[in-house]
């Protein structure tokens, strides 16, 4: 796990617990944004591993259920089959929940963390110019009408572009990669869309 994509997500994290309003707050209280968002994470993960717990004791009482009281073979065999989606479920949230721990640790570097706070100082200080270059490279959509985290992701990947010298295609590569942890199913889509637009503008004569 890089850091950059740990400063990237911490981010992210920390601008969902922020008010829309940048200037409700100061550049001092940005490192406890970040605080807040390790520390969210933590809560998280603890949330993740008792519901993969949850799951795995139905999943067993299902499997006693079928053992003890199923009439014929098609029932037991259906609640042996909810038995499994239950344990798989559980099997998933464990899996997502194994880079957590690394993810918090990595976000406890001071690099990482100084990264973040780049990033976030960076969006509430140039908010409009970022939000005037997305607002360009939308086609049929208002950028003040998408899901807030929508919004975040994409800001963040024109910030990297804009000023914090990340190459366009890194940055719309890791905002495709936060879209799919986080966005809807298909929010990633869209994201590298209005980014690869972006890009497009970018490098037009018109724009520079």
């Amino acid at each position: 796990m890089q850091s950059r994509q740990v400063a990237r997500e911490l981010a992210l994290l920390s601008l969902s617990q922020m008010p829309t309003n940048p200037e409700k707050i100061s550049e001092q209280e940005i490192p406890d944004f970040i605080i807040a968002a390790i520390r969210t994470l933590t809560t998280e993960v603890k949330e993740a591993l008792e519901e993969a717990a949850g799951e795995l004791q139905r999943a067993d009482d299902r499997l006693l259920h079928s053992q003890t009281r199923a009439v014929d073979i098609q029932s037991a065999r259906k609640m042996v089959q909810e038995a499994i989606q239950l344990a798989s479920g559980a099997i998933n949230r464990m899996g997502s929940s194994v880079e957590i721990p690394e993810f918090i640790q990595l976000a406890n570097q001071r690099d990482v963390r100084n990264y973040a706070e780049d990033i976030v100082r960076n969006m509430m200080v140039k908010r409009e110019e970022v939000d005037e270059l997305l607002s360009s490279a939308m086609v049929d959509w208002q950028l003040n009408r998408l899901a807030r985290i929508d919004r975040d992701i994409l800001r963040i990947a024109v910030c990297e572009i804009l000023f914090l010298g990340i190459p366009e295609r890194i940055a719309i590569n890791e905002a495709v990669e936060l879209a799919k942890r986080y966005s809807g199913e298909d929010g990633y889509k869209f994201i590298n869309g209005v980014l690869r637009r972006v890009s497009d503008k970018l490098k037009s004569p018109i724009s520079n």
